[in-house]
C-alpha cells in the first residue's frame, strides 16, 4: 500500500508529460492501462514530445522494459497455473511487484505479495494518470517544481535498501549505480539500465560469496520450513 501511495504521484506526472506531448486524455489513459510501465512510458513521451516518430517511442519502451524477463524468470515458480491465467499476471511484472514478491520465502506468499501489490499499483497509476492528463494538463513546471519527478528514483532506492545487508551486496550494487550513472548522460534510454544490469551479473559471480547471512532461495534444502513468515 505505501508503495501504491509514492506511485500515485508519479502517475499525475505522467499524465502531465502525456498530455504535454499532444496525447488526449484516452490515449494516456490507453497507455497506462495497457503497457502500464512507468519508466518505459515516460521514455515514449518524451520521444514523441520531441517529435519523434512512433518507432523511436517503441524502442525506446522496448529496451526499458527489457528488465522484465529477468523479473519474470524470477517470479515464475511463484506464478503456476494454466498459460491464460499467467497471461493476465505478467501485466504486473514490474519493478516493485517484484521487488515486494521476492522478499517473502515462502511460494505462496511470494504471490500474495506480487498480486496484491500489482492490483494496487494499477488502481493508482492510472488513477493518477487521468488526475494528471485531465486536471493538470496545463500545470508546465509543476511536476519538477515539486519534485514529483524524483519520487520514483526515491521509491527505488527504498525498495532495494532493506536487501543490502551484506557488504559483498552493497558492493555489486555500487558498481550497477557506477556503471548506470557513467552511461545516463551518453546513451539512449535503456541500455545504462541493461549495462548495469550485465555489471551486477558480471560482479556477482566474480566476487560474491553466499556469506553467513545468506537465506536459501524458496525450494533449497536450506530454506525455513515451518509457518510462512508474515507478507512485508
Amino acid at each position: 500500500m505505501s508503495v501504491s501511495l509514492a506511485i500515485f504521484p508519479f502517475g499525475v506526472a505522467f499524465g502531465v508529460a502525456a498530455s504535454e506531448a499532444g496525447l488526449t486524455l484516452w490515449q494516456a489513459s490507453g497507455f497506462s492501462v495497457l503497457v502500464f510501465a512507468g519508466s518505459a512510458q515516460l521514455a515514449a513521451v518524451d520521444v514523441v514530445g520531441d517529435g519523434g516518430l512512433a518507432v523511436s517511442a517503441i524502442a525506446a519502451g522496448l529496451l526499458l522494459n527489457l528488465r522484465a524477463l529477468a523479473f519474470g524468470l524470477a517470479m515464475a515458480p511463484a506464478l503456476r497455473g494454466p498459460w491464460w491465467k499467467r497471461a493476465l499476471w505478467s501485466q504486473f511484472v514490474i519493478d516493485e511487484t517484484t521487488a515486494v514478491a521476492t522478499a517473502q520465502a515462502d511460494p505462496r506468499w511470494r504471490r500474495y505479495g506480487f498480486l496484491l501489490t500489482g492490483v494496487l499499483l494499477f488502481v493508482s497509476w492510472n488513477v493518477g494518470t487521468v488526475v494528471g492528463a485531465a486536471a493538470l494538463s496545463s500545470s508546465g513546471d509543476l511536476v519538477t517544481d515539486l519534485g514529483i519527478d524524483a519520487v520514483i528514483p526515491a521509491a527505488f532506492l527504498a525498495l532495494l535498501w532493506p536487501r543490502l545487508v551484506r557488504s559483498d551486496q552493497r558492493r555489486i550494487a555500487a558498481v550497477g549505480a557506477l556503471v548506470a550513472l557513467a552511461l545516463a548522460p551518453v546513451a539512449p534510454p535503456g541500455v545504462p539500465i541493461l549495462a548495469a544490469a550485465g555489471a551486477v551479473v558480471v560482479a556477482g559471480r566474480n566476487g560474491a560469496g553466499p556469506g553467513p547471512a545468506a537465506t536459501p532461495p524458496p525450494g533449497d534444502a536450506g530454506a525455513p520450513t515451518e509457518s510462512p513468515p508474515e507478507a512485508t
